[in-house]
């Protein structure tokens, strides 16, 4: 019988292989020690919208990604929680939102830009 110590997702488990006739016919894996709960933190939040004022509102990337689609043009009138691009992140679509009522008065971004955390997407005025 060998006996291995083998840390998986940051356990540590005493392993006993029993091998007989050249095949492995019991395996026992016991759990050395739990370890203590690593504490969990809350999510973090998206990137604040900047406030508006004489640059306008900022639209910000919440996490970094590839603009797959815009939903507006410059000149456009949106409100809060309009649709301004379409964010590939993860494998998962990610719709961005306008964080304020205005015309779109930029674009920062095309189809196909890569974007990180808080990239300024679009202006709002």
């Amino acid at each position: 019988m060998k006996e291995y110590k083998v840390k998986v997702n940051g356990n540590e488990y005493n392993v006993e292989i029993e091998e007989v006739g050249g095949t492995v016919s019991n395996v026992v894996a016991t759990p050395v020690s739990r370890p203590a709960s690593a504490p969990v933190s809350a999510p973090k939040p998206a990137a604040a919208p900047a406030p508006a004022g004489a640059a306008g509102a900022k639209v910000t990337s919440p996490l970094p990604g590839v603009i797959l689609d815009t939903a507006v043009n410059v000149g456009d009138t949106v409100k809060k929680g309009d649709k301004v691009v379409v964010l590939e992140a993860m494998k998962m679509e990610n719709v961005i939102e306008a964080t304020a009522d205005g015309v779109i008065k930029e674009i920062k971004v095309k189809k196909g830009d890569s974007v990180q955390e808080g990239d300024v997407i679009a202006v709002i005025g």
